[in-house]
């Protein structure tokens, strides 16, 4: 079967055997990509037309108790500049985001034991309090369940969790010894089994990826059903040990989003930061490969260089009113309209399900 009739077969059937993932993941054919592109925009104007989806990140802390081999944040990288910010820095951004328009806050940091459960739910329950309409996202890795409910009590809508590998033995060569597959596979579950809306995701040519293991992601990804995906290339830090891997591409992440949007139809897939790193126009290409959400930055400005999980990160010096015209004129530029809503799966959209 050609190229272009498998990625017909998987639009049509939201699935495809190892070799032929193998095929289109691989493919050179001339035009292939272009072809793949417009299948993926086809899918996702069915479910959200022209719609881009803010989510508004606050980056609340870089101190982090893994050492995960990729992160700059590590907590062996001792020239890594830590800071916290308070829980009324946080309401604040929060406050001057809704301002902007944005109605989805994404806390986001390392594994920092200062920040506490009771901690976290307090400052979960003050924005829910402050922010009755606006979606709560977390993103702090690994809990327990008893954490994750209590988040969840709180006001917490959305988790994501990115899964970074599907295959034991190469998340093991990215990760430190006391860090455990089994127990990332059971945080996911254990978000979906409290009600979250999860999201997940991989590095795309972290060190060791293989192509098998990019198919063994795409059929977690197809039986887990995440309501969200984040992917994007590795890019490496100077201060870890991968500091000489080459990073990933931009045409291996395109056509993974492209992927990614006919293997889950509905799924909420961001046009990642990363992206932007290396491509100057990363994240428009990314809209037009199949994306639907943008995340600009709402944490202060003067910790923004501090929160550097790879190098060369984009947009740390940008006020949040600079960031957000930005995205709008970016978003505008590949076809798109941002829309100042939560931004729901569409799954929930018409309030169902919840």
């Amino acid at each position: 079967m050609a190229e272009k009739d498998l990625v017909d077969k998987l639009r049509d059937t939201g699935n495809l055997a190892d070799d032929e993932f193998s095929c289109v993941l691989l493919c050179q054919e001339p035009g292939f990509d272009e072809y793949i592109w417009e299948k993926a925009r086809e899918v996702r104007e069915k479910y959200y037309g022209k719609e881009v989806y803010l989510r508004g990140l606050i980056e609340y802390t870089n101190y982090c108790k893994n050492n995960c081999n990729y992160c700059g944040i590590r907590r062996d990288n001792k020239n890594a500049e830590r800071y916290r910010l308070t829980e009324e820095d946080i309401l604040s951004c929060c406050d001057m985001g809704y301002d902007l328009g944005f109605r989805t806050f994404v806390l986001q940091g390392g594994e920092d034991p200062y920040f506490t459960d009771d901690r976290m739910v307090s400052i979960v329950r003050n924005i829910r309090k402050r922010h009755p309409d606006c979606a709560i996202t977390l993103s702090i890795g690994e809990k327990e369940k008893e954490s994750y409910q209590r988040f969840f009590d709180a006001g917490a809508d959305r988790y994501l969790l990115r899964h970074e590998t599907a295959d034991k033995a190469h998340y093991k060569l990215l990760h430190p010894s006391e860090m455990s597959f089994e127990h990332r596979m059971q945080c996911l579950r254990d978000l979906k089994d409290i009600g979250y809306q999860v999201g997940c995701g991989m590095m795309l040519g972290s060190p060791g990826q293989k192509t098998e293991h990019i198919i063994e992601d795409l059929k977690f990804l197809r039986d887990f059903k995440p309501h969200m995906v984040g992917i994007g290339p590795f890019i490496p830090h100077h201060d870890t040990p991968y500091a000489d891997e080459a990073a990933g591409t931009v045409e291996q992440t395109l056509r993974l989003l492209a992927v990614i949007r006919l293997l889950l139809p509905d799924v909420l897939l961001p046009a990642t930061t990363a992206l932007g790193t290396i491509d100057p126009l990363g994240r428009e290409k990314g809209l037009r490969a199949g994306a639907n959400v943008i995340m600009p930055n709402l944490s202060p400005t003067d910790v923004r260089g501090k929160y550097l999980l790879y190098d060369n990160k984009i947009c740390t010096g940008d006020e949040a009113a600079e960031c957000i015209r930005c995205m709008f004129l970016r978003v505008s530029n590949a076809g798109y309209e941002v829309v100042q809503s939560r931004g729901d799966h569409a799954r929930y959209k018409d309030g169902s399900d919840k």
